[in-house]
């Protein structure tokens, strides 16, 4: 396991990255440009693993045992030197990542990987004049990575496969959830799927079908609750008896009428069904579909008892 992981950036998701791998047993060096911030960070990361540690979030470390773990550095390259692993957390503006990457590669052993948490930015455009962009990638989170596991790692074209491999098997390794794209695009894939979504709930709006309410109420009361544990291939793959090939003979026309205003809509059929059967019962035997939906069902009933056992009704 990665012994020293640079945290460069000591904001909001620094702190959260800082919490992610101190809580794995990992030695984390804390730096930012603006004076005493990362100590202050130290005090308020103190403060957030109180409630950690009351909710048994802390996995087998004590929060003693977290905060030994995070030292804050007076210099980047006290920071980046003895590091295994950077993640750059700074400002959300090209210029500025790309000259922080740029000190950062001049600094760093050679090899060591240098992750973004941008949500926007193209790996290729932060590291374009950077000298060691093989080494160069994005490694974006939802915030707060120390509660939401998935972390997006997209590399651009110059990024060694390797470093892929090790970043993704990195985030793996302490806890968070890997979700690796083949190659750069804008929105990378979490914000892209958050964008369709987005824009037909606009939509729903805006053409009169429903208030923004009962939008917000069908996703916390109805797709969320299986989407908290399952992502749409699988879920569909579940909703009918014969999986999802079934579930495209089924319901294909009906939602080709109901996007046939998209532009640039792909098709169900052809080569991407194809390749979407295959992976699905690559993932799950037909024969074990049945075994599937009645987990999916169980995790169903423990959600709904959370919630109601709770009292609180989070749709309204």
């Amino acid at each position: 396991m990665t012994g020293v992981v640079a945290i460069i950036g000591a904001g909001i998701v620094g702190r959260s990255w800082a919490i992610c791998f101190a809580r794995a047993g990992i030695s984390v060096r804390l730096f930012d440009a603006a004076s005493g911030v990362a100590d202050a960070a130290i005090s308020e990361i103190a403060q957030q693993l109180v409630g950690l540690d009351e909710k048994g979030l802390l996995g087998s470390r004590s929060q003693s045992e977290i905060l030994e773990a995070i030292v804050a550095t007076e210099t980047l390259a006290d920071a980046v030197a003895p590091a295994d692993y950077i993640q750059e957390n700074g400002p959300e503006r090209l210029s500025v990542k790309q000259a922080l990457t740029q000190e950062i590669d001049a600094l760093a052993r050679s090899g060591v990987p240098i992750a973004s948490s941008t949500s926007a930015i193209l790996p290729s455009e932060i590291a374009r004049n950077t000298a060691g962009k093989s080494r160069c990638l994005v490694a974006h989170p939802l915030n707060p990575p120390h509660l939401i596991p998935a972390v997006e790692i997209v590399p651009s074209a110059d990024t060694d496969t390797a470093i892929v491999q090790q970043v993704a098997a990195l985030m793996q390794s302490i806890g968070q959830t890997p979700v690796v794209a083949r190659h750069e695009a804008e929105g990378f894939i979490m914000n892209r799927l958050q964008g369709a979504l987005l824009d037909e709930a606009v939509k729903l709006v805006a053409e009169g079908i429903a208030d923004p309410a009962d939008v917000d109420r069908a996703m916390s009361a109805g797709l969320s609750r299986r989407w908290s544990f399952m992502g749409p291939f699988e879920t569909i793959d579940l909703n009918a008896p014969g999986g999802i090939a079934e579930f495209f003979d089924r319901y294909g026309e009906a939602y080709r009428a109901i996007g046939r205003e998209r532009p640039a809509r792909y098709d169900w059929n052809g080569p991407v069904a194809e390749q979407l059967v295959a992976s699905r019962r690559n993932e799950l035997p037909a024969k074990d579909l049945q075994d599937r939906q009645n987990w999916r069902d169980d995790r169903l009933a423990e959600l709904a008892a959370f919630w109601t056992n709770r009292g609180t009704k989070i749709h309204g």
